[in-house]
């Protein structure tokens, strides 16, 4: 009878041990959870925008160079964080790489974990009006340059190839009279030129017929990527070259 007691105590400061040991652990991992909470919300998401327009001697922020996502209460000052400020010595073109955001950030806030997505650089247009507007007069001079100019293309190569003579001979085998002003070849053909302008361009007024870029907007972006490659390239081995300067300094 003694033995059987002295196991059944046993056996309930065991159940009892366990109890008290299950509720120390999860309390210290309630403890350790809470503490490590705020550090891992502290994440940043940077993505670089590809190109941005800044006026002269002013300060160039976070929010002017890159898209963050992170909690409200930081993502207000991380955005008017400065990174540099606009001077005469910088040109018209200046170019803010992704090291120097990260910098500025680990500066900012020692211990946030940072995400970068997208270009690992911007490159900033000084302009002192800032986004460049078209102006009236410059566009609707060269709206009748562009038109006069496809004009005359035009009639020199019909002049070229002889295309009243040709038009003449067509519309006298198809009717089998001959007509000094084929009227009934030639409006097809003037409306099928027009016709044929608007399909290439993709643009009827100001509505596009589809969403395909049309090739002048295809030279004109690859013309935009070739110019911003060539100016990053160059704003890279001007930093290089201020670096080894320095260093040999």
């Amino acid at each position: 009878m003694r033995r059987s007691t002295t196991d059944l105590f046993s056996v309930f400061r065991l159940y009892w041990t366990i109890i008290l040991h299950t509720k120390r652990t999860d309390r210290k991992r309630r403890e350790s959870s809470v503490e490590l909470s705020p550090t891992e919300s502290k994440v940043v998401y940077v993505r670089m925008r590809r190109r941005a327009v800044v006026r002269p001697r002013s300060v160039v922020t976070l929010g002017d160079v890159a898209r963050l996502v992170t909690e409200d209460r930081l993502q207000m000052s991380l955005r008017s964080l400065p990174l540099h400020r606009i001077t005469e010595k910088d040109g018209n073109l200046l170019l803010i790489d992704m090291l120097q955001v990260v910098k500025a950030i680990r500066e900012a806030e020692p211990g946030m974990m940072i995400e970068t997505f997208g270009e690992p650089h911007v490159l900033l247009e000084i302009s002192p009006e800032g986004e460049v507007k078209p102006r009236i007069v410059i566009l609707i001079l060269a709206w009748l340059l562009l038109f006069f100019g496809s004009g005359m293309a035009m009639m020199n190569f019909h002049a070229d190839v002889n295309m009243p003579a040709v038009q003449r001979r067509i519309t006298e085998l198809i009717t089998g009279h001959s007509y000094s002003h084929p009227w009934l070849f030639q409006i097809p053909y003037s409306i099928g030129v027009g016709m044929g302008m608007l399909l290439f361009f993709n643009r009827l007024l100001r509505k596009r017929l589809n969403d395909e870029p049309n090739p002048l907007e295809v030279e004109m972006f690859m013309y935009q990527e070739n110019v911003n490659h060539y100016v990053i390239t160059e704003e890279y081995r001007k930093k290089h070259e201020g670096q080894a300067g320095g260093d040999g300094d």
